[in-house]
């Protein structure tokens, strides 16, 4: 009796183990990655696009064979908008969830937030938004414009005649480091241009900020000073009352155009752009740009939000921080195939120089000393349906200067990175 309990004691033992092995067997079969985007909070208008394209970009990925024969699986985590949470969320990934890379943040305070902890614990975050430079970490590859990708041609854009000869400028932002730091740089810039500080206005509002009837009030009266275009820094779900506020009180793009560095084309989604047609955006990539990469992404890009019941899948958009996501997640996933390994210091060697035949039309490398993205800049016109008619471009990608030239000092710096503590 005590032979046959001990036999059945046994079997049951070597079961438990076989499982627990089936089970770590099963997990490493795998590779996680972490998907850090707002779903929640004010962000969540510009961020829960991104955590889908993350997704879909990593069903792309795993249904052509995965990562070194593992299929990639995603752990997503909402840090809701709020800023400390994303430094929480970043830990939570990287310590328990052991992801071996780290797709998200939209704002320079989120990633801010997050870096500390990614530099501590040697993460690596693939940050996919457009940001004011001044940045150059060895644990972020940043595949968003910097300022010379994106606002000062934009601005140099407006002083042109074909932008309509702008002598005034009214800088619109939220109150953060991005948009504060963007316009010190775009100031500097328009002093070197000969604009005077009295031909400059700045004007900051809070995150989730709604009432800008005083703001464009006041933009109307700044503009009877001279030819005026506005260069917004606004984000998130700010822009639709601002965009509203601009047709209530009948400010057309013939009269002040607005250029933005933060709405594309999902901000306008949902929102009557016929007021707003013929207002401004920079970024690097557009729907609209005609090319069979693109083509096929845009195609991808509906139907799997159809397949997915995304909300309001029939009116999906791509826009210029959904296509960076998809290039950073799939040249990550090229550097880790190189490497032969998902080692962090590996695959961050490995990134250097990688290629990718991009949405925008043109192939984008990784730069080899400074972890940002060369890319084009491209000027679209909003359209009636809320498309962007692509009214300028550059001939070719453009190298990222993360230290502008307009930043005193800048000059002295490196242009590899430096961890920042």
């Amino acid at each position: 009796m005590q032979r046959r309990s001990l036999i059945k004691a046994f079997t049951l033992s070597a079961s438990i183990v076989a499982m627990g092995l089936s089970w770590s067997i099963q997990a490493a079969e795998t590779i996680k990655v972490g998907v850090l985007h707002s779903l929640s909070g004010t962000m969540a208008i510009s961020e829960t696009s991104l955590k889908d394209m993350a997704l879909m970009t990593i069903d792309e990925i795993n249904a052509k064979g995965g990562v070194l024969g593992k299929q990639l699986e995603a752990v997503v985590v909402d840090p809701a908008s709020n800023w400390p949470l994303f430094a929480e969320r970043g830990r939570q990934l990287l310590t328990q969830d052991k992801v071996a890379v780290t797709f998200g943040c939209w704002t320079s305070v989120s990633r801010k937030s997050v870096l500390p902890v990614y530099e501590e614990l040697n993460g690596l975050l693939f940050y996919p938004v457009q940001y004011e430079g001044e940045e150059m970490s060895p644990n972020v590859f940043y595949t968003g414009a910097a300022p010379n990708q994106q606002a000062i041609p934009a601005v140099e854009y407006l002083l042109s005649e074909d932008g309509g000869a702008a002598k005034r400028f009214f800088l619109l932002g939220t109150d953060y480091v991005y948009p504060r730091t963007t316009n010190k740089i775009l100031r500097a810039f328009l002093h070197s241009k000969g604009v005077q500080d009295k031909d400059i206005e700045e004007v900051y509002t809070p995150f989730g900020h709604s009432d800008y009837q005083t703001i464009v009030a006041n933009i109307k009266k700044f503009s009877a000073g001279g030819k005026t275009a506005v260069v917004s820094t606004v984000n998130g779900d700010s822009n639709v009352p601002f965009y509203k506020e601009l047709a209530n009180q009948g400010i057309e793009a013939t009269d002040v155009p607005v250029v933005a560095f933060s709405v594309g084309e999902e901000e306008l989604r949902g929102i009557d752009t016929k007021p707003l047609v013929g207002h401004l955006a920079a970024w690097n990539y557009f729907q609209s740009v005609e090319n069979p990469v693109n083509e096929k992404f845009v195609a991808d890009w509906k139907a799997y939000a159809k397949a997915k019941k995304l909300p309001n899948a029939d009116t999906v958009v791509t826009n210029d921080p959904m296509e960076a996501t998809y290039v950073g997640i799939h040249m990550w996933a090229q550097a880790v195939e190189k490497a032969g390994t998902t080692d962090v210091d590996k695959v961050r060697a490995a990134m250097a120089g990688q290629e990718f035949a991009a949405p925008s039309g043109f192939t984008l490398k990784m730069d080899e000393k400074n972890h940002h993205l060369h890319k084009p800049v491209m000027i679209g016109e909003v359209q009636d349906d809320g498309q962007f008619s692509v009214v300028w471009e550059t001939d070719g990608p453009v190298r990222a200067q993360p230290w502008s030239p307009y930043i005193e000092g800048n000059d002295k710096k490196s242009d590899t990175p430096v961890k920042s503590n």
